[in-house]
C-alpha cells in the first residue's frame, strides 16, 4: 500500500495572495548580479586566426581553462570564444553557491561511485581550496565568502538524513537551535557545514577571471559564436576562422558541437526572485547573523543567501524542461513559478511581509542523467570538453578545466584515473520521449515530497538504472 498524500508546509501554512502581488509588483525582469557587475566588452574575431589553445565558451569552464592553460604555459597562444558575452548565462545567473562537492551531493556520489566517493570527496575540498587560493593570490573581485552553509528539514521526515550527514566539519542543529539561529517556523532541525561551501557573487567572478585572462595574455573574443569544427579544429565564426593545435569545449547547456554529446544534456530552467535590501530591523527579525547560504531538503528545494547589501536571493523548487530541448529566452518569464516563489519566500519568512522583489531571472541548466559533470575526448586527443554539472557547478567547472587541460595535453593524472572522468552519463532519448520521461520523473518527484520522501516504483527504476533527474 503506498503512503497517503500529506500537505507541505508552503502549503499548511500558505502565503496570502495580495502579499504576493504586492512583492513582485516592482520586480522586473532582469539578471540582478549582471546589472550589479557589467563587466568589460571585447571585440568580436575577425580575420584568418591561428592558436595552441581555443577555448569556445565564456563561462566559468571557458574562463578558468584559458587562465589555467596560460598560467601553465606563458608561451602559448590562447584564444577564447564567446557566443555573446562573458559570463552572460549559467555562470552570470546563478545563487552563487560555490560548493565542494563534485558529485551533487554525497548520496548521488555514494551511489554512482562507492568505489571512489571517498577521493572525490578529497579532490572536491582540495578543489575548492584551490579555488579559494587563486582568488586571493590573483586579487580577483568575486565576492567569495568561505561561510558555509546551512541545510535545513522543512519535514519531520528529513531530519534523520541530515542526521546522517554529520561529520567532524558539521553540527545537527535541532529544532530549537535551528530557529535561534534562522528565524524561521518552517524549520524542523538543520545541519551547518562549516569548510565545504562558500559564496560568491556569480557574474563578478566572472568578469574577474575574464580580466585575469586578459592580463595574464588570453585573447577574448565575445560576440563570436562557433558554428561548426572543421577538418581536425577548425572553428568557423561569423566573421573569423580559429585554426588551433587543440580544443576545449566548455558550451555549458548549448548543444555541443560534437554529435556524440548532443543527447548527453538537456536544458532545465531555474527561477530566482531578489529581494529589495533588507532594512536593520528587518535583518534583525530573521536573525542569519552569519552569512552562510541555506537550502532545504525536499526533491524541489529552495536555496536562499544573502547578498552584501543585504537582500535575499530566493530559487529553486520548479524545474521546468520545455519541449524540444531548446534554450530560448522565452521560457525565462514564468509567472506562475514567481508566484510559487514569492509564496514560499513569505512562508519561509513571515515577518518579512511587505518587503518587495527588484528583479526576477531564470537560466538553464545543463542537466545530464548522473547529475553531476561528464568529460572526453575526441579527434585523436585534440578536442576536450566539460558538460552536464547540473546545478552544482560553480566550483567543479575550475576541476572541469584541469580535467580538460590533462586529457588535450596526454596526461595521466589522479584525475583522469577517476571513473567519474572515464565513464560517460546514459544520453536521453530523443523526442517525444525525452519530454514525457522528463515530466514524469519531475511529477514522481513532487509526489515524493508529498508522502514522507517515499520513492514510487517509476524512480526506483531510474534509480537502479542508473538515469534519473532532479531539480
Amino acid at each position: 500500500m503506498s503512503p497517503s498524500r500529506t500537505s507541505t508546509v508552503f502549503e499548511r501554512q500558505p502565503t496570502d495572495d495580495a502579499v504576493v502581488r504586492h512583492a513582485l509588483a516592482p520586480s522586473r525582469q532582469s539578471v540582478f548580479w549582471t546589472e550589479d557587475a557589467p563587466g568589460d566588452h571585447y571585440p568580436r574575431l575577425r580575420g584568418d586566426v591561428s592558436c595552441d589553445l581555443a577555448v569556445v565558451g565564456g563561462g566559468y569552464t571557458g574562463l578558468w581553462t584559458a587562465l589555467l592553460a596560460k598560467r601553465k604555459d606563458p608561451s602559448a597562444r590562447v584564444v577564447l570564444l564567446e557566443a555573446r558575452r562573458v559570463g552572460w548565462a549559467a555562470s552570470g545567473r546563478n545563487g552563487g553557491f560555490c560548493e565542494a562537492s563534485l558529485t551533487h551531493g554525497d548520496d548521488n556520489g555514494r551511489s554512482r561511485w562507492p568505489g571512489e566517493f571517498d577521493r572525490l570527496q578529497r579532490l572536491g575540498m582540495r578543489n575548492l581550496d584551490e579555488i579559494e587560493a587563486i582568488v586571493a593570490e590573483l586579487g580577483l573581485d568575486a565576492g567569495f565568502e568561505r561561510n558555509g552553509a546551512l541545510d535545513v528539514a522543512t519535514e519531520e521526515y528529513q531530519v534523520d538524513g541530515l542526521r546522517e550527514s554529520e561529520g567532524p566539519d558539521e553540527t545537527l542543529l535541532d529544532r530549537d537551535a535551528v530557529r535561534a539561529l534562522v528565524h524561521s517556523p518552517t524549520y524542523e532541525a538543520g545541519l551547518l557545514r562549516r569548510r565545504d561551501s562558500a559564496l560568491v557573487h556569480p557574474a563578478k567572478l566572472a568578469r574577474a577571471l575574464a580580466r585575469a585572462c586578459v592580463a595574464a595574455g588570453v585573447e577574448v573574443f565575445e560576440h563570436s559564436p562557433v558554428q561548426g569544427i572543421g577538418d581536425g579544429t577548425v572553428l568557423e565564426t561569423p566573421t573569423g576562422t580559429l585554426r588551433s593545435r587543440r580544443t576545449a569545449l566548455a558550451t555549458n547547456v548549448f548543444p555541443s558541437l560534437l554529435r556524440r554529446n548532443r543527447l548527453a544534456t538537456v536544458p532545465v530552467y531555474d527561477y530566482v526572485l531578489m529581494t529589495e535590501p533588507l532594512s536593520a530591523s528587518q535583518r534583525a527579525s530573521i536573525g542569519w547573523e552569519g552569512r552562510f547560504g541555506i537550502g532545504d531538503s525536499a526533491n524541489q528545494f529552495h536555496y536562499y543567501r544573502l547578498t552584501a547589501d543585504d537582500r535575499i536571493l530566493f530559487g529553486g523548487y520548479d524545474a521546468i524542461y520545455h519541449y524540444g530541448g531548446r534554450v530560448r529566452s522565452a521560457h525565462e518569464d514564468r509567472p506562475e513559478t514567481f508566484r510559487r516563489l514569492a509564496g514560499h519566500f513569505f512562508t519561509t519568512f513571515p515577518q518579512l511581509e511587505g518587503l518587495t522583489f527588484t528583479n526576477r531571472w531564470a537560466g538553464a541548466i545543463d542537466t545530464c542523467s548522473r547529475f553531476c559533470a561528464f568529460f572526453g575526448s575526441a579527434r585523436q586527443g585534440r578536442v576536450a570538453y566539460a558538460a552536464g554539472y547540473t546545478g552544482l557547478g560553480v566550483a567543479a567547472t575550475h576541476l572541469g578545466a584541469k580535467v580538460m587541460l590533462d586529457l588535450l595535453a596526454g596526461r595521466s593524472t589522479e584525475r583522469t584515473e577517476l571513473e567519474m572522468v572515464r565513464t560517460r552519463p546514459i544520453p536521453f532519448p530523443p523526442e517525444p520521449a525525452a519530454a514525457i520521461g522528463i515530466n514524469l520523473t519531475r511529477r514522481s518527484l513532487d509526489r515524493a515530497d508529498h508522502h514522507s520522501g517515499h520513492r514510487n516504483a517509476f524512480l526506483r527504476i531510474l534509480d537502479a538504472a542508473g538515469l534519473g533527474f532532479d531539480s
